[in-house]
């Protein structure tokens, strides 16, 4: 749905006091501040998404999901998308109709860097 731009599909997948948690940014609260955020990006910007569910768990009438997520967003202007990777957590409330709504989330992203190899060899990381 992101990567169509259907935003109007994207909203109800979410409580109305949805609350993104993301470091160094104060906490996204509601709906409308999403929606709001979410048609100021596509103004200018087309995202393309990929996760990959690591776990879930339900409870009851609360559900958590554990994900990797890969971003990327290109600018409609042109020029190099910026891509993102993080883990991402949401926690799920079923509604009573039966359906579940994400009502949290808590986002741990870094900016995918291509390292040299000699800072890998720093960081010990496999060439």
């Amino acid at each position: 749905m992101t990567a169509e731009g259907d935003v109007d599909g994207i909203i109800p997948l979410m409580t109305a006091d949805v609350v993104f948690l993301v470091a160094g940014q104060p906490p996204m609260k509601g709906r409308q501040a999403f929606e709001n955020g979410l048609r100021c990006v596509l103004e200018t910007q087309r995202i393309e998404s990929a996760g990959d569910i690591q776990e879930i768990q339900v409870s009851g009438d609360l559900a958590y999901c554990w994900s990797f997520l890969n971003v990327r967003m290109f600018p409609l202007s042109g020029g190099e998308p910026t891509e993102r990777d993080g883990h991402v957590m949401s926690v799920l409330r079923k509604q009573p109709s039966g359906s579940w709504q994400i009502s949290r989330v808590q986002t741990c992203w870094w900016r995918r860097l291509e390292l040299d190899h000699s800072f890998k060899r720093k960081l010990r990381v496999p060439a």
